[in-house]
């Protein structure tokens, strides 16, 4: 199967917004912001409205997400998107959609973006060309399913379909966020308790008992060093920690080779890996049954799901099955070579190539392993919260007993 290229489309000149003022036919006066490429543009686009234009000045570029206005999530892409599905579904056009999904939005800056895309679409340009210069709210994905439904004449169909593939997404991205958020915060917590005692409180039982001036249980002493060590290096401690974190970051930013190695070593993890491996198989069937649906061909369709597994393991595995499918190989011989797909996910791609159905084939996988992953969330929190719990007791209760222990001993020889 030959490989489709995709051909770039040439960067179209942003539009500068200007902020006018001007008189009407009937001599009232009026104002608001409007996109052109000049001043000169402007002031012709407000003649041919019967605007006089009085005061034009040129309105400095929003930069979205900073200012007063919320930043622009992935939510708020996959709701616009679903909107857009819905009214062009109602026969709305292309172009009135875009200026009342930005106008009824209450976030600023999804009114500027969306103000933006329309002003080019009502100059001629295509929708998918005027997502592209969005990169950062709208993936080469995104604009290449746009793109195919342009030209396919099926941009409401297709729309359907992305708008489910965000959505789809955005849960399954919020599910996984949950299955990790909830135990780091209350380590986090039980770290930060567990720093207060040894600080502040320790130290005022450490006074109580050199007043005994008894001996110590050996339990009581190790706390209390611990304590004492704690007080005297507990910046060095945080600052390890908070250096750490940062060079982590950094290298897990800047290192392809040290993110690949994560990403490894995270699937070997109990639990989590196992659910991180689920979330990977359903975004995999998820993308590449929306794109494939889409009339994507399939090895375009496969780099589009390589990038969207989000981990590095099955990210390589996929790019595999992409250089074995075009060189003439079936996807499903070619996803069991490489080892790391369930069976039951390659006997539905089997089925599917040949009812000729991959793509409802995939759908179905990609619900099945999206309940999965809630399921195996649900099981996640039911198995940390006692877990935790115990944790925390082992550990505050170790810290009053510590403190407890030489009252008690004095208590049984008064």
């Amino acid at each position: 199967m030959a490989v489709s290229k995709k051909v770039k489309t040439p960067a179209v000149k942003a539009l500068d917004v200007f902020v006018w003022q001007g008189v009407n036919r009937k001599g009232k006066k009026v104002g608001g912001e409007l996109s052109a490429n000049s001043m000169l543009e402007l002031k012709a686009q407000l003649r041919k409205q019967g605007v006089t234009p009085g005061k034009v000045k040129k309105k400095a570029k929003p930069l979205f997400g900073l200012g007063g206005d919320k930043a622009i999530t992935p939510m708020d892409i996959a709701l616009i998107t679903r909107q857009i599905a819905t009214m062009l579904s109602a026969g709305v056009p292309l172009v009135q959609t875009i200026e009342m999904i930005g106008s009824g939005h209450s976030n600023g800056n999804v009114q500027k973006l969306m103000a933006d895309i329309g002003n080019k679409l009502s100059s001629g340009i295509p929708l998918s060309d005027c997502l592209r210069e969005h990169p950062r709210f709208f993936d080469d994905l995104y604009c290449d399913l746009v793109s195919s439904g342009e030209q396919s004449g099926s941009l409401e169909t297709i729309y359907d379909r992305i708008a489910m593939y965000k959505e789809k997404a955005e849960v399954l991205k919020a599910k996984i966020k949950k299955a990790m958020t909830y135990p780091i915060a209350v380590l986090v917590v039980a770290a930060i308790v567990t720093s207060v005692l040894l600080i502040f409180v320790v130290p005022v039982f450490k006074e109580i008992f050199d007043s005994f001036g008894a001996e110590l249980p050996v339990f009581t002493l190790l706390v209390l060093a611990i304590s004492e060590f704690m007080q005297a290096y507990w910046y060095l401690g945080l600052g390890a920690v908070f250096v750490a974190f940062w060079l982590f970051k950094r290298a897990h930013r800047n290192s392809l080779t040290f993110r690949d190695s994560v990403d490894k070593q995270i699937l070997k993890l109990p639990v989590i890996g196992d659910l991180l491996e689920k979330a990977a198989v359903a975004r995999y069937a998820r993308t590449l049954s929306t794109t494939f649906a889409a009339g994507v061909p399939l090895p375009d369709a496969l780099e589009s799901a390589a990038g969207a597994a989000g981990n590095a393991v099955f990210r390589d595995a996929i790019l595999e099955i992409r250089s074995e499918v075009t060189s003439g190989m079936q996807m499903n011989l070619a996803m069991r070579n490489c080892a790391i797909f369930p069976d039951m996910v390659i006997q539905m791609v089997a089925i599917g190539e040949e009812s000729g159905s991959v793509d409802d084939m995939l759908s179905k996988v990609a619900t099945v392993y999206e309940q999965q992953v809630d399921d195996a969330v649900d099981s996640l929190t039911s198995l940390l919260e006692p877990l935790i719990m115990a944790v925390l007791g082992v550990v505050i209760g170790g810290l009053i007993i510590a403190m407890y222990l030489p009252i008690f001993q004095i208590g049984m020889v008064v």
